[in-house]
């Protein structure tokens, strides 16, 4: 499959894009009071966690599919 340089350059966008936007949400979750209870965590901070995990993750993977694809023009 080629890519073409527009869609290879949103990709690498859209991969940043994760990169910005959950670790933001992360720390506002780790700061929820929802998030701990007498100092352990809840459910709510580990279907987040998970969440930001798996975010992170596609992100990582859309980036690298991206640069990968400029590359190979």
């Amino acid at each position: 499959m080629v890519l073409s340089r527009r869609w290879s350059a949103f990709l690498l966008v859209a991969g940043a894009w994760n990169w910005l936007i959950w670790p933001r949400f992360a720390k506002a979750i780790w700061d929820d009071p929802r998030a701990w209870d007498d100092g352990s965590p809840t459910s709510f901070l580990t279907v987040h966690a998970v969440l930001i995990v798996t975010a992170l993750t596609i992100g990582t993977v859309t980036a690298l599919l991206g640069l990968k694809g400029l590359r190979a023009r």
